[in-house]
């Protein structure tokens, strides 16, 4: 309910330019609202929770009620051609077999769907008649909905699809979409943050559930998924380490534990943690004592964590404290292959990219202007 007042809040603005009476057409308009305004990228929250309260509200004008009973999700569409139904069974096998994490396969999934949806839309129901042209024509019609940064997503996603249907020539036309990467800037927490993020969880200003959340993110870098699927049998506390298995990549990995992220998590688990036969460590405190359901739960979690702290950051979620434990690890003089193997990254090179918040180690590389080229610069 709160979630749904935020929404209509929100939707509350829009209506102002019509007297605040909604209509259909209106609630069209603000489920197109799909670009934040923060960071100027397409927002899948945004999309799935507009378009929710927005057939809500169609339902009770046009039909006078709502329906707010469970709903299973799913509602994929599905080409109709048998050649591209066989293809995406195909397809969903061969991700199977490669045990690749449930958020990557859904994503190939998406994209390859929209791809031969698109096919069929201009009359194609055989991948032997899909040309370069096709391919161009599908990425630009993602670009009447998407943010342009955002395209890159889906040339990656269907790049893999491509390889396995053994189309190089389709595959090729794909740099022809002019899609680029955008790579910002890394950002983290300075040492005041960090301190007051610290003092927050460790003076009772949060639950224990929370501060050893927060504490653990921002010492190790889990990510999100990792933390959810954290099971009560994974923590050694004779050696004070986690042992995992990675969630997007299926790979092990050992974390040590330090003791005051040890001590806030002992403390749940001995006194705060509900009861229950759910061996996952960190549980919902209202409703069903069941583990977090997405993401979003933990975000909440590191929001309330910063409002103790006294910090008003847009960006409060675990990639922050992804990027800040990352950064801390490589001031501190960490190898980069030690700082890869801390964060379970599948490859070293991605941990190139927290060389830009080194600011320190950045300035060893300036080279010194000449003289002559600076005095000419002078005059």
């Amino acid at each position: 309910m709160r979630e749904y007042r935020y929404w209509i809040k929100r939707l509350e603005k829009l209506a102002r330019n019509q007297d605040g009476h909604y209509s259909v057409e209106l609630g069209a308009e603000f489920a197109s609202m799909t670009t934040s305004p923060r960071t100027g990228r397409f927002s899948n929250q945004r999309r799935k929770s507009y378009g929710r309260l927005v057939r809500l509200l169609d339902s009770c004008v046009l039909t006078g009620s709502v329906d707010l009973s469970m709903m299973r999700r799913g509602g994929k569409s599905t080409p109709h051609a048998e050649e591209f139904i066989r293809v995406l069974a195909d397809w969903s096998v061969e991700m199977g077999s490669r045990n690749l994490a449930l958020n990557t396969r859904n994503a190939y999934d998406r994209e390859a769907r929209g791809y031969l949806l698109y096919l069929e839309s201009q009359g194609i129901c055989s991948l032997r008649g899909a040309g370069a042209a096709s391919v161009l024509g599908f990425l630009e019609s993602l670009r009447g909905h998407w943010a342009e940064s955002s395209v890159w997503v889906a040339v990656i996603n269907l790049r893999a699809f491509l390889k396995f249907v053994d189309r190089p020539d389709l595959q090729g036309a794909l740099g022809l979409a002019n899609a680029k990467r955008r790579y910002g800037i890394v950002t983290t927490l300075d040492d005041r943050e960090e301190r007051a993020v610290v003092r927050a969880c460790t003076s009772g200003r949060v639950s224990d559930r929370d501060a050893a959340i927060m504490l653990l993110l921002l010492v190790t870098g889990l990510r999100a998924c990792d933390l959810i699927a954290l099971r009560l049998g994974d923590v050694n506390w004779r050696e004070s380490t986690l042992r995992i298995v990675q969630q997007k990549t299926g790979n092990p990995l050992t974390l040590p534990l330090l003791p005051v992220v040890a001590e806030k998590l002992a403390a749940y688990v001995l006194s705060q943690r509900p009861h229950s036969g759910n061996e996952h460590v960190f549980l919902r405190s209202l409703g069903a004592r069941v583990e977090f359901s997405d993401h979003a739960s933990v975000y909440a979690v590191t929001r309330r964590a910063f409002i103790a702290a006294g910090l008003d950051r847009s960006s409060a979620g675990t990639r922050l404290l992804r990027h800040n434990a990352a950064t801390r690890l490589l001031r501190a003089g960490t190898p980069l292959p030690t700082i890869s193997a801390v964060l379970g990254h599948s490859s070293p090179n991605s941990t190139d990219v927290y060389l830009t918040a080194d600011t320190e180690h950045l300035r060893a590389c300036v080279l010194p202007l000449p003289q002559l080229l600076s005095q000419g610069a002078v005059r």
